[in-house]
């Protein structure tokens, strides 16, 4: 069976959503050196809630990406599959948010300049 991501249906879309979410790449770069307690986590990721930890936690223990053994959350080998991928996106966002900051106040200056001017923006 060809796998689509692009097709409403298809499960690698529910695969790539999860990878994709921040809380999930910042629990698997945080594990690339090695296993962690909960704790050491929730300490490590700031601004996530310990809610949220324990159910990305669990998502990703129940795809095959880490598992719990003596309260230590570890990756598996699928797991460090994602280590390539998502520290070249970590090194991306800390290499370019300068850039991205900069766009952000042009582009919100500009908005603020035309609703001074009274003219529509474009969507």
């Amino acid at each position: 069976m060809e796998w689509n991501i692009f097709s409403r249906s298809c499960p690698s879309r529910t695969s790539l959503a999860q990878i994709a979410n921040k809380w999930t790449a910042m629990i698997v770069i945080s594990l690339v050196p090695g296993p962690a307690r909960f704790g050491e986590l929730h300490t490590r990721i700031e601004g996530i809630s310990k809610k949220v930890l324990t159910d990305t936690l669990r998502s990703l223990e129940r795809d095959g990406m880490l598992i719990r053994d003596d309260g230590r959350y570890a990756l598996t080998e699928l797991g460090r599959t994602l280590e390539e991928p998502l520290k070249a996106l970590q090194v991306w966002a800390e290499s370019h948010i300068e850039d991205v900051l900069d766009n952000r106040d042009r582009y919100d200056s500009a908005a603020d300049e035309a609703i001074l001017a009274g003219i529509p923006r474009a969507s």
